[in-house]
């Protein structure tokens, strides 16, 4: 009989609603027992909904912290947080999930990693696009080798106008950038983790404010407020890795391009390739011929071992609580997500400088 796990939520917004306390709901052996927000009232909200009979509600995360009784703790707050809060929460022997991006700055991502060692307590990522479905089966051809050495890849995070409007999004002081840190680390995280390779040597940037001042434009989610757009609007960077392969990211909320997509990946490698722009396609030469295969999955969704089929939110937390309980590494390990931390910082550096950023 699997443990219960007792969890507390920090920062009660839209990802902990969206994603992270209905995956906990749907756990059965994930108890949401502690809730802290700023705001009192999105705290209490969300303990009468995905809370615990007794569950408690606070607005202090000093205060949660300070309950032996939880096991695992979910940083759910701006970027410029996760760090201080994750650290608090390893020292007072916690278990930590942490929103993505790991952290504001490169040193906050190296404290975070180190004091994961320090406490011997797990430390994960919300990594979730590793575990959809066309993710899981890209990772699995790699694995395998169908598409030999990976040298060149692309990672893509394109909207032409969908620029998050609502929350700290546009303020570069809580969230350290744009959409860069905000869906450019998702499909930078994607890229690392399929070639396995995180060992960067040279990083080339640009970072730009070209369509942020504009009045009353056109947008998902309604027109900006210029004044508060204080983040670039796209931003891209050129990664070489040490052992020669090259990735291109690319990043925006606002340009003038109709080919989008987010968190998405293009490979290429000795033996084959692989691209999810239209779904996911394998590619290739067999007998002499040149061939290419559409992967037919929904990648909604994970087939399940009982044959339903979980949402990649609930498999990143049934998988997150597994590796706490077996004492396995987790999916989306500390060290991972502190490269990925490393190379964004890194092309807002070069943007800044016009200069490449090499690492040691």
């Amino acid at each position: 009989m699997s443990r219960t796990f007792r969890i507390g939520i920090i920062g009660c917004g839209g990802i902990a609603n969206g994603k992270h306390m209905p995956a906990l709901k749907n756990q059965p052996n994930a108890e949401m027992v502690a809730f802290c927000d700023i705001v009192e009232e999105r705290a209490r909200e969300a303990a009468a909904k995905f809370g615990a009979e007794d569950a408690k509600v606070y607005t202090d995360y000093r205060e949660l912290l300070q309950d032996s009784s939880l096991d695992v703790v979910h940083v759910c707050t701006p970027n410029d947080s996760h760090a201080d809060i994750t650290i608090a929460a390893l020292e007072s022997d916690k278990h930590v999930m942490c929103e993505k991006p790991m952290a504001k700055t490169a040193v906050d991502a190296r404290r975070m990693v180190d004091a994961a060692k320090r406490t011997d307590k797990k430390l994960t990522i919300g990594y979730q696009n590793r575990f959809r479905s066309d993710s899981q089966f890209l990772k699995q051809v790699c694995s395998d080798g169908e598409l030999g050495d990976i040298y060149f890849a692309k990672a893509h995070a394109i909207r032409r106008r969908a620029v998050p409007t609502w929350g700290v999004f546009l303020d570069e002081e809580k969230q350290g950038g744009g959409p860069l840190i905000d869906i450019g680390t998702h499909a930078l995280d994607l890229t690392l983790w399929m070639m396995d390779n995180y060992k960067p040597k040279a990083v080339l940037g640009t970072a730009f404010h070209k369509l942020s001042g504009r009045e009353n434009a056109a947008n998902a989610w309604g027109s900006w407020d210029p004044s508060k757009f204080t983040v670039e609007d796209s931003a891209f960077g050129m990664i070489t890795m040490q052992n020669g392969a090259t990735i291109m990211l690319e990043s925006s909320w606002a340009i003038n391009l109709l080919q989008t997509g987010e968190a998405k990946t293009t490979l290429c490698g000795t033996e084959g390739g692989a691209d999810m722009q239209d779904g996911l396609r394998i590619n290739g030469e067999k007998h002499s011929r040149l061939f290419m295969n559409q992967i037919q999955l929904d990648a909604k969704g994970v087939d399940f071992y009982d044959g339903k089929q979980e949402s990649p939110a609930d498999l990143e937390a049934r998988l997150w609580l597994e590796a706490i309980e077996k004492g396995t590494d987790p999916v989306v390990t500390p060290e991972q997500a502190c490269v990925v931390s490393e190379i964004l910082e890194a092309i807002y550096e070069s943007s800044k400088t016009g200069k490449a950023v090499y690492f040691d």
